[in-house]
């Protein structure tokens, strides 16, 4: 009798250790602390979305252009003035062009809008479009959040002007000037 009982606890105790390595190598194949989410692109990982939308902006040179005097003061413009546009035009070959509000224009638009803008608007220099287009659609809906939450602010900046007209505006020439002829 003694044998059957030992016999049953030592059943239920290899049981048990076969349930709890079963266990063990189901969670070792699921998520490890250091999985990221699968995407197809890579993108800014942040405290959370406004702070990466804050840092992509940065880095990106959004407020160069974007934002009134920040190009010309090294970037002392509070941030509370960011990416309300620029009066200060763009001439080239293509006529002249201003940095948009964003502030508003996201104002104006849904997050997957913004995103479907990012990564299929194409229009004139200066901005970088082929560039912008490549953003992946985590780092475009973090800059959507980010700027948004800067809340609207300012007006709408002039329309572009077509080649040949003079901008009532201050403008930067980016017309090449002394190029070797070919």
């Amino acid at each position: 009798m003694n044998n059957l009982f030992y016999l049953s606890k030592l059943r239920v105790y290899f049981s048990f250790v076969i349930l709890l390595a079963v266990l063990i190598f189901l969670v070792g194949c699921g998520k490890t602390e250091d999985a990221q989410p699968q995407v197809d692109s890579p993108y800014v990982v942040a405290a959370n979305q406004i702070e990466a939308g804050r840092y992509i902006a940065i880095i990106g040179g959004c407020n160069d252009c974007h934002t009134e005097g920040y190009l010309q003061s090294e970037g002392k413009v509070p941030e509370e003035d960011w990416l309300a546009g620029s009066m200060l035009g763009w001439q080239g070959e293509w006529g002249t062009t201003y940095p948009s509000n964003l502030r508003l224009r996201v104002q104006e638009l849904t997050e997957e809008e913004w995103v479907l803008v990012v990564h299929e608007r194409t229009d004139l220099p200066p901005m970088p479009w082929m560039n912008i287009n490549q953003m992946s659609e985590q780092d475009a809906k973090a800059l959507y959040h980010y700027i948004k939450s800067l809340g609207p602010k300012g007006k709408h900046v002039p329309d572009a002007l077509d080649p040949g007209v003079e901008p009532k505006t201050p403008y930067l020439s980016l017309i090449p000037k002394n190029l070797p002829q070919k």
